[in-house]
């Protein structure tokens, strides 16, 4: 099965489960094929599936976590710009209606999760 949310607001909060449980694969496939997270504090971009779960598991080694705050969304049709504290997301749905991140930024420099 895979991994979506029905809103943009419950992407978040799975975003937030899958890094409380260091579930590196959830985290992943809540996450388009060819998205791309970056983050604050030096990290590298990761792009794809794969690499945004090594990049997760850096993060986790650094002591960061994600709390779920999402502030403002501003959704046009399928896709979505999510305002959270620290971070700023764009997420789409797919064809299957799952809401999953094509771009997220978390920035770990602007606030401490």
């Amino acid at each position: 099965m895979t991994a979506g949310a029905r809103t943009p607001e419950e992407l978040e909060t799975l975003l937030e489960d899958a890094f409380v449980l260091r579930d590196t694969e959830t985290l992943a496939q809540l996450f388009e094929p060819r998205a791309v997270l970056a983050t604050g504090g030096g990290l590298q971009e990761a792009r794809g599936h794969e690499e945004i779960g090594g990049a997760a598991a850096g993060v986790w080694k650094l002591g960061r976590m994600y709390v779920a705050n999402p502030r403002r969304v501003i959704q046009v049709g399928d896709t979505a710009l999510v305002l959270a504290g620290g971070a700023t997301n764009v997420v789409r749905r797919g064809d299957d209606a799952a809401w999953r991140y094509a771009i997220a930024f978390l920035n770990y420099e602007a606030r401490r999760w």
